[in-house]
């Protein structure tokens, strides 16, 4: 399967209405090692279309640990639970901040924390030094889908 040209334009759109931040993790581009790039919300070998509206601004390490996936299986119920989608989902719904640490509100909540490793020791201690410098979480974080 071939993937989509992600044009230069559609790249600008994506990450101006993201204001340049993961809609993860939260984080702002400008303070991860290698930046952020384009997340098909849907992956394209799921049906995912390469368009505005589908796509998603994500850091490397949100990205990677996404990958294709559409969703994990919930340990408590062993239900398939979708991820959070930054398109249709408020992140304050299923998400919430206790300091550097992010609580998962929600299945939806917890599934996309786990799989994406929001909590990983090294995660929290990258946003408990951006914390402390007064650069996390974004200004902009959270609140409602765009």
């Amino acid at each position: 399967m071939s993937l989509t040209y992600v044009s230069a334009e559609l790249r600008r759109l994506v990450a101006t209405r993201a204001n340049r931040m993961c809609e993860y993790c939260l984080i702002a581009e400008e303070d991860t090692y290698v930046g952020c790039s384009i997340d098909h919300v849907v992956s394209e070998k799921h049906g995912g279309q390469t368009e505005l509206e589908k796509l998603a601004y994500a850091c490397l390490t949100c990205n990677l640990a996404k990958g294709s996936d559409l969703g994990s299986i919930d340990p408590a119920t062993g239900q398939l639970v979708r991820f959070y989608n930054p398109r249709t989902d408020r992140w304050t719904d299923h998400f919430e901040l206790r300091g550097a640490s992010m609580v998962p509100l929600t299945n939806i909540g917890d599934v996309t924390c786990r799989i994406l490793g929001f909590d990983r020791p090294e995660r929290r201690e990258e946003r408990q030094l951006l914390l402390a410098k007064g650069r996390f979480p974004h200004p902009h974080a959270g609140g409602q889908p765009t």
